[in-house]
């Protein structure tokens, strides 16, 4: 029976749940179902059980199944993505839904072949030390508003493959999505190894501080993090942290402002925005500022913002209230400062409520608001600079490091700036594209842990030493 998405919603709403509304359009969604303390104990406790069995089914055996449930999503893209769509407010097309959706898939895949060898560490004639890597036990999978699909399964894939089993807690704002993911994922997996609930904020504090919970991957805000690592030391659990970014851009004065407007673009405002690696602040250098401005105003003048299941958009709403006001708070800021609004500046309340258009903001400095808090929205703030080396010192002025970028026609040129930058990813020439074999992961309190490929294998897993002696 082919799955649509009407057959999704009814897996996961609860008649008697909580109401999730349609950011774009304000309508009812569905009841996403709300699970309690006890569900969670329940769930922690089929994790434990179902672990033994899935770690003993073996690395290939675990990979085909991961593989089976990318089949799965594959079959139900197009009803998932517009579920995505509906939920989250991003578009279908563009950057947005069915992107994610296939990334989603795409993950999965990668995540099967990726290949963890044991490695010998000594052998020097007496003794043979090898290095190998075992499941961590049951994994707390704490998930984001922004992309709830794709940053599940990058926390989802990487442990199973690894013999673990998982716990996942998705965003109070997209639960629906997330519990239609994993009803899919499920189709292929026993009971107990892979479990989403639907809970309050007292759900998830429980199951970061659960005893029996051994690693937390966690995608979200500073403040957030913070309050998981003190929960999560009485029972020493491993963490993964992505957390905030406010992402710095520099565009060196050899750069070519037309040739790099729409990746500068979507590298600020991929998801309207809300991406934690997305371009935040970008300092350009004062002979190209003026250009590199009107650029990108172009580009943000052809790119359709309005519904999320219109096949013409390609930008859509702030997905929450809380957001847009933090969004919408920041832009009059600057312009009680003074700031120049190139483009934007006022909610387009014509398309509804949590629409707020692009936003090109000059003028301002560092230390003023927009420029130095997370935006985490459609607002960006372009800052003019004389020396390279005052740009580097204003990209790392602040305590984030999670991605940045350097725009240069010489790559020996960007090379040397980016080597500069703290940051756990800079990209040269792009922004924010992330790989599924190349490690992901902040520095300072953008978080600490890595993702993806070998590395992210590693993270889910215990580090063994088996030492032999020769003969």
């Amino acid at each position: 029976m082919s799955v649509t998405e009407e057959s999704l919603l009814e897996r996961v709403t609860d008649p008697k749940g909580r109401e999730i509304f349609e950011p774009a359009t304000g309508s009812l969604l569905g009841r996403a179902p709300e699970h309690t303390v006890d569900d969670l104990e329940r769930a922690v406790a089929a994790a434990v059980a179902a672990q033994p069995a899935w770690e003993a089914r073996g690395h290939e055996e675990r990979s085909a199944r991961l593989v089976r449930i990318a089949d799965r999503i594959d079959a139900a893209a197009e009803p998932l993505a517009r579920l995505l769509a509906r939920e989250q407010g991003k578009p279908l097309n563009g950057p947005n839904a069915r992107f994610e959706v296939g990334a989603c898939s795409a993950w999965l895949r990668a995540t099967a072949a990726t290949v963890l060898e044991d490695q010998v560490v000594v052998e020097d004639g007496r003794q043979v030390s090898t290095l190998t890597y075992r499941p961590v036990g049951v994994v707390a999978a704490v998930g984001p508003w922004n992309w709830p699909l794709m940053i599940a399964i990058w926390q989802i894939a990487p442990s199973l493959r690894m013999g673990n089993t998982v716990v996942v807690k998705p965003s109070e704002f997209t639960p629906l999505s997330v519990l239609a993911l994993v009803s899919l994922a499920n189709e292929e997996l026993e009971d107990g190894v892979l479990t989403a609930l639907s809970g309050d904020r007292e759900v998830g504090a429980r199951l970061v501080a659960h005893p029996a919970v051994r690693k937390i991957m966690f995608t979200g805000s500073t403040a957030t993090g913070r309050k998981i690592v003190e929960a999560s030391g009485a029972n020493l659990a491993r963490l993964t942290l992505e957390l905030g970014g406010n992402d710095a851009g520099i565009v060196l004065p050899d750069a070519d402002p037309e040739a790099i407007a729409q990746d500068l673009f979507w590298g600020a405002f991929i998801n309207t925005g809300q991406t934690c690696a997305a371009l935040k602040r970008l300092y350009v250098h004062e002979s190209l500022h003026d250009r590199v401005v009107d650029a990108l105003a172009g580009v943000a003048a052809k790119m359709p913002l309005g519904v999320s299941l219109s096949e013409e958009n390609v930008l859509g709403p702030v997905q929450n209230r809380m957001q847009f006001d933090i969004v919408s708070g920041l832009v009059e800021d600057a312009r009680t400062r003074g700031a120049t609004i190139v483009t934007g500046g006022a909610p387009a309340t014509e398309l509804g409520p949590l629409f707020y258009p692009i936003t090109l903001v000059t003028g301002l400095k560092d230390g003023d608001p927009l420029v130095d808090e997370e935006q985490f929205g459609p607002a960006l703030p372009i800052i003019s600079y004389s020396d390279v080396d005052d740009a580097v010192a204003s990209a790392n002025r602040l305590d984030v490091g999670l991605g940045a970028s350097v725009w240069s026609s010489d790559p020996a040129a960007a090379q040397a700036v980016a080597d500069r930058i703290e940051a756990g990813t800079v990209w040269i020439n792009g922004h924010g594209g992330v790989h599924p074999f190349a490690p992901f992961g902040g520095v300072k309190s953008s978080g600490y842990g890595l993702e993806f490929g070998v590395e992210g294998l590693k993270s889910v897993a215990v580090p063994k030493v088996v030492t032999r002696p020769v003969g």
